[in-house]
């Protein structure tokens, strides 16, 4: 998988004065950050397995110490840090569509967005879209893309205000 080698090339967005949230800057996550990443990734699982306990299971760690190295390694998670404490993360992977009846597309894939709970609703994931969108044009990106479960509706409002529209649906048979 293609690491993400031009986040360190975009600029951190500067302090505003005014809004509390605008002291949250958006960086590059580091070793220091795994277990307020795996907190705040645990927070949001949490949700989707009380939403679909068939599908999602409780395991720990949720996000293995030697995965979250690999992502680092490929430069994929940005955090959001509100003066030294983390509050949110984003994980970005670089997908190549290609082949077949497909068009060829280089696409930013958001794989993972989670704000700590106690931050929810303050626009702290808008800035780590805002981050993205950034990525995204800095980088000549063909698309942004990313998955949403159907029970979060706090996540697709936002997803939505940001012009997502829906590219596919997954459906299931629950019959069986």
């Amino acid at each position: 998988m293609e690491a993400v080698v031009f986040l360190s090339r975009i600029q951190i967005p500067v302090e505003k004065k005014g809004h509390n949230m605008d002291r949250v800057t958006i960086r590059l996550a580091t070793d220091q950050d795994y277990k307020s990443v795996e907190r705040i990734m645990r927070q949001v699982h949490t949700m989707h397995v009380h939403w679909r306990p068939d599908i999602y299971r409780d395991m720990d760690p949720l996000l293995p110490y030697d995965m979250y190295q690999e992502h680092l390694t490929r430069k994929q998670i940005l955090v959001a840090d509100l003066e030294g404490e983390t509050v949110g993360l984003l994980i970005c992977l670089v997908r190549h569509i290609s082949g077949g009846p497909m068009r060829e597309r280089k696409v930013l894939f958001v794989d993972s967005m989670a704000v700590e709970e106690g931050y929810r609703g303050r626009g702290i994931g808008h800035k780590l879209f805002d981050y993205v969108l950034g990525l995204c044009r800095e980088g000549q990106f063909d698309g942004l893309e990313l998955q949403v479960n159907a029970k979060n509706a706090a996540a697709r409002a936002m997803y939505e205000k940001y012009g997502f529209t829906e590219k596919s649906i997954n459906m299931e048979f629950s019959g069986l």
